[in-house]
């Protein structure tokens, strides 16, 4: 599942009449790269969640095909934040395990090797982590040796062991049990749900990743990652 349903507020004026989704990196729409991530680790069904400008989004990507996978589209009217976004895509992602990633971050992730890690942890839960100095920005996601989640946002606040302090960086694997913990509404899935499998002694992991990685989330962001990709080599771009 892609997450593209937001406004973009921190984008405007640029997005708002283009969402922020089809913002052009590098000739590209910023959406394909998450798309083409996706489509690199064999996973061709996509949900793509939409509010903001949705339609647009709907008519460039139509059925996926052009990127070499299936889209399904999940309307939202309210938007549903997070947390009820995935909720509300329950019948879609259900039957196995999943990812969720974010529309705005360009990541050359090997996802395959996450995947193993997470299947091999056997944890509710991995999401990809770093070690970036903007970790207080964004909320910190605190580690055992492991790797193991230990404290989640600052929750739970007393933790009797050394923890290593990471950022989250917008991909994250599921196993279809996590909806027992969830409910329709409108709610963040960091906020809420992360913290209520932590409290419940739900097992999450981190994966630590040092690769390339850009968030496309303000206007200097946007003009970062154009000039990144004109000599950043991302190795998905490549598979065939």
């Amino acid at each position: 599942m892609i997450l593209a349903a937001g406004f973009g507020t921190r984008m405007r004026p640029s997005t708002d009449h283009t969402p922020k989704p089809l913002l052009d990196v590098a000739g590209r729409p910023l959406i394909a790269y998450p798309l083409l991530l996706l489509r690199s680790a064999g996973i061709t069904e996509v949900l793509i969640n939409l509010h903001h400008l949705g339609a647009q989004i709907r008519a460039a990507l139509g059925d996926g095909s052009a990127y070499g996978v299936r889209i399904t589209y999940s309307e939202e009217d309210p938007i549903l934040d997070t947390g009820g976004a995935i909720k509300n895509a329950e019948s879609f992602l259900r039957e196995d395990t999943f990812a969720i990633l974010n529309a705005d971050t360009i990541v050359d992730l090997d996802l395959p090797a996450m995947l193993a890690f997470h299947r091999a942890r056997g944890g509710i839960s991995t999401m990809m982590l770093r070690d970036d100095p903007e970790v207080a920005r964004y909320g910190a996601i605190e580690v055992d040796t492991d790797d193991r989640v230990r404290r989640f946002l600052g929750v739970p606040t007393e933790v009797a062991m050394p923890l290593t302090p990471l950022m989250y960086g917008g991909v994250w694997i599921f196993e279809p049990r996590v909806f027992e913990y969830m409910e329709r509404g409108v709610y963040s899935i960091a906020k809420r749900t992360a913290i209520d499998l932590l409290r419940a002694g739900e097992v999450l992991y981190g994966y630590r990743y040092d690769g390339y990685w850009r968030v496309i989330d303000t206007p200097d962001g946007l003009e970062t990652g154009r000039r990144d990709l004109t000599s950043v080599h991302l190795r998905f771009l490549n598979a065939p």
